[in-house]
């Protein structure tokens, strides 16, 4: 098997590593055009229309909305996925830009008496002694 450089590795594994990312990208431009542009384009035609001179102005029916927003849910099952397994190959190692993992300090629980005096209220009275709390 051959070796191969990074940059050619690099080459090789763009969609690899840019189609979630591109998945995101393109459910903006999709949603940015049926919620935005499209109703903005389609009140622009109807108003520049001859025929429709004294008919009411139709309401654009978002396209993506048609079939129970199946498209959404869609997109929201592919993104989600795709944010979890970038989570699952981060977490175990296997990712192809692996970002080093910051070792963390490990502390060392001890014991700590803690000796608490009588509190004494304003007129001389002593309050009860402090419930016990449990250590973290």
């Amino acid at each position: 098997m051959e070796k191969k450089s990074k940059s050619e590795q690099a080459k090789d594994d763009w969609m690899n590593t840019k189609w979630r990312p591109a998945m995101g990208w393109m459910y903006m431009g999709v949603c940015i055009f049926d919620f935005v542009l499209a109703p903005i384009l389609w009140a622009t035609i109807q108003f520049w229309e001859t025929q429709a001179a004294n008919d009411a102005f139709r309401q654009w029916q978002p396209m993506t909305l048609q079939g129970a927003g199946l498209f959404h849910m869609a997109m929201g099952a592919v993104l989600g996925l795709a944010a979890w397994g970038r989570t699952q190959e981060k977490l175990n190692g296997t990712s192809s830009n692996n970002v080093p993992e910051v070792p963390t300090a490990s502390v060392t629980p001890r014991q700590v008496q803690v000796v608490a005096e009588p509190v004494v209220s304003v007129n001389g009275k002593k309050a009860p002694p402090p419930a016990h709390e449990p250590e973290i």
